[in-house]
């Protein structure tokens, strides 16, 4: 078919689209693009499981499943660039023709739509740029594309003797060793876990990397935080544990602290073998807190941290296009914790410093009936003590959060050193007495106008899109979610934005509040996978939590509420 297509215009290739029978595996052609410049062709390979050869054991749990579907997305990637050098011509026409490309994972683990492991069948789903010079169908080419590279590529990947049977394991066996670490957290009253050993520096801003072993200082626990565990396939492990409650990481510039928060805030995610953080976990439910100057707000409850403010404006129920840094940040805290948040994480670097402390000068200055904020210091305690949500917070400039924390732990030449007796004693021989701030109340609940939430754009009913894994273009709007730092793949943003209209289409109704609607999605993936979030099957969606799942629709700018 290919053959006799070869020579006609670009269009002609739409009647390739089918199901096909190989040795050894079938090709479904789900999707032909129009235009050799449009967006790839979609297609899928199927190897039906007895024939791929993977032993009961290599997904005999979900962590297990997940760890084995990034291995083979890894080398199915690797089998394309292989192909590649053997097959250079096909890349020679115009457009994206002889393109061959699989949604790779980067560091973290994330379930994903690339790959898909059952007891029937080990599927890939990649894109295919269909060769052509100009717009005429290189039909020769393309047969030696779908005919000769893509079987090498399948038989080089998705077959179990064809692949590194080490590896695969060790993929396997890290993802089921994290989950099985992430889920000891609780019983043992800790939030986080950083494993003796572990390297925590990245090798930039944009490439997270590693940094080399020989440039790096491993992790070594400090004596007095140091717990043990278990594991199902590593065996007995040694690390710091943090416990639930506030923790302080303190030190001088340079000496570590954010990089052990940013470890702290990628471990509610596994990560792959040689990464550094494989045994570095949080709970679950950890989110990174932080200001956002020009943030647009719709009718939070930011009551526990600013009110009275000037002209009666409510916060009970703030709006606002440009919100400052303190009531960014007290909007993300209250949104954090209307969705279930039970550890904040903060680093000082990218707090509001009005919101994080008021010394007891000012305080003298500025007396309380004239100050809207209370401070997250006068918080931190009853967020933790009455309603079970524990802090970790980076902080180098305020020794008054000494006296509100129950562990301190100091970052000397990157290696921590548990310093909380001494920041008890310095806290005792300079007491500061603080205003008792009136009791945290839970936030008030919100419920999205449907109205307010509109894919649509010109005659199209629908038409998001992510642009990297930070702006979702979302209808006629743009919503950013640059200050969303646990979003850690491009693929986690396409999913949002697809959940995004799940949740318009079936949830939205004006009655359920927003807490409800991100259940119900949540609960549609958990249930039936990624593919429920689009009306046809794509190979680029990775799992999210429901924390940005929420992020990005309260970064919406037409979002109106009601409480």
């Amino acid at each position: 078919e290919l053959h006799r297509l070869d020579g006609r215009g670009y269009k002609a290739y739409k009647g390739v689209a089918g199901r096909y029978a190989f040795s050894g595996f079938t090709l479904f052609i789900d999707h032909v693009q129009g235009d050799p410049f449009a967006s790839p062709s979609r297609l899928r390979v199927r190897v039906p499981r007895e024939q791929a050869g993977y032993p009961a054991e290599a997904d005999a749990n979900a962590s297990r499943r997940v760890g084995l579907e990034n291995f083979l997305a890894l080398a199915f990637a690797r089998a394309i660039r292989a192909a590649g050098g053997r097959y250079p011509e096909l890349r020679r026409g115009s457009g994206k023709s002889g393109l061959l490309a699989i949604d790779a994972p980067g560091q973290e683990m994330l379930q994903r739509t690339a790959i898909a492991v059952t007891d029937a069948f080990v599927e890939a789903r990649f894109v295919a740029g269909l060769p052509a010079r100009g717009r005429t169908i290189l039909g020769r080419a393309a047969a030696e594309m779908l005919g000769e590279a893509l079987p090498e590529v399948v038989e080089e990947s998705l077959f179990y003797s064809h692949n590194d049977q080490a590896l695969l394991w060790r993929f396997v066996e890290t993802a089921e060793d994290a989950d099985a670490l992430r889920a000891k957290l609780d019983e043992q009253g800790l939030v986080a876990f950083v494993a003796d050993g572990s390297i925590l520096p990245r090798r930039s801003g944009v490439d997270p990397r590693p940094l080399p072993a020989s440039e790096a200082v491993p992790f070594q626990s400090p004596p007095s935080l140091r717990q043990s565990f278990a594991l199902p396939n590593a065996g007995a492990v040694s690390g710091m544990g943090i416990p639930a409650g506030v923790t302080l990481i303190v030190g001088g510039g340079f000496h570590g602290k954010s990089t052990l928060l940013n470890a702290v805030e990628r471990g509610v995610y596994n990560h792959r073998p040689g990464d550094g953080r494989e045994k570095v976990v949080t709970v679950e439910s950890a989110v990174k807190i932080r200001a956002e100057d020009g943030r647009y707000v719709a009718g939070v409850d930011i009551s526990a941290f600013i009110a009275n403010l000037p002209f009666g404006r409510d916060t009970l129920s703030f709006d606002s296009a440009n919100a400052s840094g303190s009531t960014s940040q007290a909007a993300n805290i209250s949104e954090a914790l209307s969705l279930g948040a039970r550890l904040l994480l903060i680093d000082e670097d990218t707090a509001a410093t009005n919101f994080m402390i008021r010394d007891r000068r000012m305080q003298a200055l500025i007396t309380r009936e004239k100050e809207p904020i209370t401070p997250f210091i006068d918080r931190v305690r009853s967020l933790c003590e009455e309603h079970g949500v524990s802090t970790i917070l980076v902080i180098g400039g305020s020794g008054d959060y000494f006296d509100v924390a129950d562990h301190v732990v100091a970052m000397e030449a990157y290696h921590p050193v548990e310093r909380t007796e001494e920041a008890r004693a310095i806290a005792a021989a300079d007491a500061q007495a603080r205003e008792a701030p009136d009791p945290l109340q839970p936030p008030a609940s919100r419920v999205p106008l449907p109205g307010s939430v509109d894919p649509s754009r010109g005659r199209r009913r629908i038409r998001v899109q992510a642009r990297g894994p930070d702006t979702i273009l979302f209808g006629e709007e743009t919503i950013d979610l640059s200050a969303v730092e646990q979003i850690v793949d491009p693929s986690q943003t396409r999913a949002i934005a697809h959940a995004l209209v799940h949740a318009w289409e079936n949830y939205m109704d004006g009655e359920r509040t927003l807490v409800e609607i991100v259940d119900r999605v949540m609960a549609d993936v958990e249930n039936r996978g990624l593919d429920v979030l689009t009306p046809y099957l794509v190979a680029d969606l990775a799992a999210f939590r429901r924390f940005e799942l929420a992020a990005a629709l309260n970064r919406l700018r037409t979002l109106e509420v009601r409480r």
